[in-house]
């Protein structure tokens, strides 16, 4: 069975495709920043670029998934790809004839982020048309490996990219990663080139299908809770993360990226537990043990004094993020109705994601009358609180993520 994906040639580019651009997103992780910085910019204005790039998904995360539904899958990750390379390739472009500023940065952010949110709708419901059921826990494993393995490898080389040729040109391998990507998306074949759709009742309408179903969900909707606390949180992390590492911690920018490579690597180990313990830990217990250590990892960061602190709690961090997201993701795909995957799955980036514009323009706000290391220490405390909504419900006596509770199936529906 463990290597039964890796035959399967259409997983195989999916899986390539998603970690090259992957690959690429670490990279620009970085060099983003330092662009800013180099542009004489401040932490707030770092926060605001990283809220406009999430900016999208408060505009049209909800009705995207029913405009996904309506559409071929494979078409809008290819096109999704398209955009974010011809978007980033403006940035490079700009610095080169001396005409980049922040709101060329802040419209590049936001044609990025539009990219984003379409490829991640349309590809968490690509996945289970690609692949059997029973291997869709396999399948999320190692797409979430191969992120695991891009944030390993991409801020090293990001780190190393910046100090060598700047973060301008760092920028440019981003947009030439998203340009592979969507060669290798071109070589995907079999399974639906459509996603399932019930008979057409109107876009809010439908839109309207996929959030009652995650709202009466007793599974879905405390993770979903759980989701946008801890991105809210997270949101502020990622946001400061190399700021607070080039000025409170006083780090280069190579021995950043080799921090947040260490951090990273962590969610490759997240990704390997998450196969081993889901054979030996009920599911319920794995996903808030995998909350609560991602938690202790939030209140490692502002406790850092050097690289090492820092990249230890990046590490444990990273950890129970990607051994949570392969664990919740598995039983989202499994227990929702085909014919509401793509309005479930937008329904819920909705909620997940829509925090995060929120998180990093209030983080950027609140580093002036709290610094840096305050803000992360809310951030921390926000993690925390993330791990009441699934501890107060059925999630927390889960056993199966294929059906979840026998008594949920008929009224969730």
């Amino acid at each position: 069975m463990a290597d039964t994906l890796w035959r399967l040639s259409r997983f195989r580019n999916l899986w390539a495709a998603q970690t090259l651009s992957l690959l690429g997103t670490q990279v620009t992780l970085i060099a983003f920043p330092l662009v800013v910085l180099l542009m004489g910019g401040s932490p707030a204005d770092v926060a605001l670029l990283w809220a406009v790039e999430f900016l999208p998904v408060l505009l049209l995360g909800l009705p995207a998934g029913a405009w996904v539904e309506r559409l071929p899958l494979r078409p809008v990750l290819l096109v999704s790809d398209a955009a974010r390379t011809a978007a980033l390739l403006v940035v490079p472009v700009a610095w080169w004839l001396d005409v980049l500023s922040l709101p060329v940065l802040f419209a590049v952010a936001f044609v990025v982020g539009v990219g984003t949110l379409f490829f991640d709708v349309a590809q968490m419901s690509y996945l289970p048309a690609l692949v059997a059921e029973d291997q869709l826990a396999e399948g999320n494993a190692k797409l979430e490996g191969s992120r695991a393995v891009a944030q390993l490898g991409g801020p090293t080389m990001g780190g190393f990219l910046v100090a060598a040729v700047s973060a301008p040109v760092a920028v440019l391998l981003d947009a030439l990663s998203y340009a592979a990507s969507f060669v290798f998306l071109l070589f995907v074949r079999g399974g639906a080139e459509k996603a399932p759709v019930a008979e057409r009742a109107g876009l809010w309408k439908e839109v309207g299908e996929g959030v009652a179903y995650v709202a009466r969900h007793p599974l879905l909707r405390p993770l979903a809770l759980c989701d946008a606390a801890a991105n809210l949180a997270f949101a502020a992390v990622l946001a400061l993360q190399v700021f607070y590492g080039s000025e409170v911690l006083d780090l280069s920018p190579a021995e950043i990226g080799i921090v947040l490579a260490v951090g990273n690597a962590g969610g490759l180990l997240g990704a390997v537990l998450s196969g081993v313990l889901a054979r030996r830990v009920r599911p319920g217990l794995l996903l808030l043990g995998s909350i609560a250590v991602f938690s202790v990892g939030a209140a490692m960061l502002p406790l850092a004094r050097g690289p090492v602190g820092f990249g230890a709690g990046l590490f444990v961090v990273y950890v129970g993020v990607v051994l949570y997201n392969v664990v919740q993701l598995t039983m989202r795909q499994t227990i929702t109705p085909e014919w509401l995957m793509g309005r479930v799955n937008a329904t819920l980036r909705f909620v997940e994601w829509g925090t995060l514009p929120l998180g990093a323009a209030v983080a950027g706000l609140l580093v002036a009358p709290v610094g840096m290391r305050g803000v992360l220490w809310l951030a921390a405390g926000v993690c925390a609180l993330s791990i009441l909504p699934p501890l107060l419900s059925p999630v927390r006596s889960l056993r199966d993520t294929s059906t979840g509770d026998p008594s949920v199936g008929a009224g969730a529906r």
